[in-house]
Parts: structure tokens; sequence; C-alpha cells
């Protein structure tokens, strides 16, 4: 399969994720406005911090592994085993450190301690929500695109259906419910798909602890909790920065545009999970990797592009749409924005090489380096520009990771054709 059929089903999957994302966006712009969704971004980084601790930062690790070991069974089988042990166990230890601390969490990130049930609902889904990024990376990793887009299709139904009930039923409190309760319903969807895969084996669920296998895959948990944590955390950070600098109405402007900004991206990137990690993952020989890197330049950068292009052009309608008229102070955001999306893209493309070859001393450091810079660039830019500052400190860090990717690839590609 190439990128463009990859690409195409992808897009599938990612428009249904996408469309499902931007329903509980609007839910959440017309209950509470800015500062609704402001606290939003709030509670959906949580998620994402929780959910990455839970699955042990393992999905990248199973992807490329299953790639590799595929016409393997015996060691495909003692991978995912592991894979499948590890997974559980985060998330069960993970679920018992959120509950006690549920209270604190909900005041400090909601401004609000009634919603400490939330954060406890959010604690027991835990170990659902490690199932289903165990089954998708699986998935993944047999590059089976088609069985993807279609779990990902139904199971965004269902959380806009449960979204819209509960958000009639409980307002703003039932809308970040069902980003909760969503998780499972994608579970309830995935396992009977996965299934009736033709790669599926009853060993696929057995629990079993590999040293060697378990210490691949730890390798990579480091890497992609790194990379999982440091963007929410640093966007929590930011937010409450904003919030105290600026008020909460105007994190509700940053963070219209940065879900824009997300969304739209979330096409290319899940692109480059699906297609080019695997890819690279099995890839051993220079040559073939410069060329699956220089591909990937070839179909995602004038896609990003116009992409970018168009929603700077339609940005007005686009708010509009997506939240409310009220919103109308994030149109001077865009351009700063858009930019940096794409130069953040052309050096995601080259990042992956670090990843699929674990790389992992040098992945965390530039990770934990550039996080810090652009923490540190949000201070300065947004001292000097104000809100808008914010979108600044964003594109100029993306200049700088894609000129570090350009020296990593360059010395990996020459290295390894020596």
């Amino acid at each position: 399969m190439n990128i463009a059929r990859a690409g195409a089903w992808s897009a599938i999957g990612t428009a249904a994720r996408l469309g499902a994302a931007l329903v509980t966006v609007k839910l959440v712009a017309w209950l509470a406005g800015p500062a609704g969704v402001g606290r939003l971004g709030q509670f959906m980084s949580l998620m994402s911090v929780l959910a990455v601790f839970a699955g042990g930062g393992i999905n990248a690790g199973i992807v490329k592994y299953v790639a590799e070991y595929r016409d393997d069974p015996e060691r495909l089988s003692r991978l995912l085993a592991s894979a499948l042990g590890y997974a559980i166990a985060a998330s069960c230890a993970m679920g018992c450190v959120a509950w006690p601390f549920s209270r604190p969490l909900a005041t400090w990130l909601l401004g609000d301690p009634g919603y400490d049930s939330l954060i406890r609902i959010l604690a027991v889904a835990l170990i659902g929500i490690a199932l289903v990024n165990y089954v998708l990376a699986v998935i993944n990793g047999f590059m089976d695109v088609r069985r993807l887009a279609f779990i990902q299709v139904a199971g965004s139904i269902l959380s806009v259906a449960l979204a819209l009930c509960l958000a009639h039923a409980f307002g703003l409190y039932g809308a970040l419910l069902a980003l909760v309760l969503g998780q499972l319903f994608w579970l309830l969807v995935g396992l009977p798909a996965w299934w009736r895969s033709p790669y599926f084996s009853t060993r696929m669920l057995r629990v079993r602890f590999d040293a060697t296998m378990t210490r691949r895959l730890a390798a990579f948990s480091i890497m992609s909790l790194t990379s999982a944590l440091l963007p929410p955390l640093v966007n929590i950070a930011v937010r409450d920065h904003l919030a105290a600098s600026l008020g909460w109405e105007q994190v509700g402007y940053w963070q219209a545009v940065t879900r824009v900004s997300d969304a739209y991206l979330l096409f290319i990137t899940t692109a480059i999970n699906v297609y080019y990690l695997p890819r690279l993952a099995a890839t051993s020989d220079p040559d073939a990797i410069g060329q699956e890197l220089r591909q990937a330049w070839r179909w995602l950068m004038p896609a990003v592009v116009a992409m970018a292009l168009g929603i700077y052009l339609a940005r007005d309608a686009i708010t509009r749409l997506l939240f409310t008229g009220g919103f109308a102070a994030a149109n001077d955001l865009y351009a700063p924005q858009l930019a940096g999306d794409v130069v953040k893209i052309a050096a995601f493309v080259m990042s992956y090489l670090m990843l699929a070859k674990a790389m992992t001393r040098l992945y965390v450091v530039s990770e934990c380096v550039f996080a810090t810079s652009y923490l540190a660039l949000v201070y300065l830019c947004s001292a000097r520009f104000g809100l808008i500052g914010a979108m600044y400190a964003f594109a100029i860090n993306y200049l700088a990771y894609l000129a570090f990717n350009s020296i990593v690839v360059r010395r990996f590609l020459g290295g390894a054709a020596r």
C-alpha cells in the first residue's frame, strides 16, 4: 500500500474523529463561551496526560515491532503479551494515583472542585482507554488502514451521539463526561473488528512479561511519554500564564485557533503515524529511508500548505461556524499559527526517523529542550506582543526544531551509507 491509498483511508477515519471533536468544541462554546473552551482545553490536556501514562507510552513501540515481527509469530507473540501486560499494569497504577487527587486537580485545572467526580470517572476509565490504544496500535502495526478507519468512524459516530445526549442532560459537565465515556465506546467497536481480522490470534490476549521485549518497549515508553506528555503539560503552563496575564477570555481565543490547527493537522499527522512509522521502522537501507522521507515531503507538504492557506482565507467563516460570533477576536491569530503549522509538519516528517530507529536519548533530550524553549518564547513574545505573541513563539520554536531535525537526518543517512 502506498502513501496515497493509506492517506485516503486515514483521511476518512481522521474526518470522523475531527467531526466528533468539533461537535464537542461547538457544544462547549455554545454552553460556556470562550472561558468554557479554555477550560475544555485544560481537561483535554489532562486526559492526554493520563491516557498516555495509562497505556505505558508504548503505542509507538507496538506499531514499530509489530511491523518488524509480523512474519515472525514467536517474537510477535512475546511482544504483544508483554505489551498487554505493560498497558494493564500502567493503567491500574495511573488510576490509583489520579483518584485521590481528583479534587485538587479539578480545582487547579477547571477552577471548580465540583468537577472532581469527573476526574474520578476518568481514573476508572483509564484501563479501557489503555486497551483501546493497544488494539489500535496492533492494527496500525499490521498497516490495516481500512479496519483502522472503520473503528474510527464507528467510534466517532457513537461518541457524537453520546456527547449530544449528555450535554443536553447535564450541560458543560455532560459534554466533558462524554469525552471520557466516548473512549470506551471505541473499545466496543474496536474489539470485534480486531477479532474478525485475518491476523488476530488468541495469543495476542495473553499477558506475560518477556524481559527482552519489555526492555524494548520501555525504550519506546520513554520516548512516547516524553513526546505525548510534554505538549499537554506545556500547554497547561501556557494557558495558566496567559490566563494570569491576559484573562481566561483571551485563553479561549488562543484555544480556539489552536483547536482549528490541531483539527486539520490531524489529517496529516495521522497519515504519518499510519504509514510512515511502520514503514521507517521496517526499513534498514539508508537509500530506501531517504526515498521514503522525500516521498513524504512530496505528498504532505503541498497538502499542508494548501490546507493552511484555505483555512486562512476562510478563517472568519470557520470561527463563526465552529464557535460563536463572540470569538471574532481570534481571527487575528491565524496567520502566525498557520505558518508555524507548515513548519511543524516539515519537522515532524523528519523527527519520526528518531522514533522509528529508537534514538531514545537524542529524542528525549530534543523534546525537552524544545518544549522548554517554546514556553520561554511564549513568556517573552506575549510580554512584547500580547496574545498573538504566543503564536509567534509557536512558529519560531518549530523553525528551530526543523533545523535540528535536518541535521539529525543528514548525519544518520550519511553515517548509515558509510
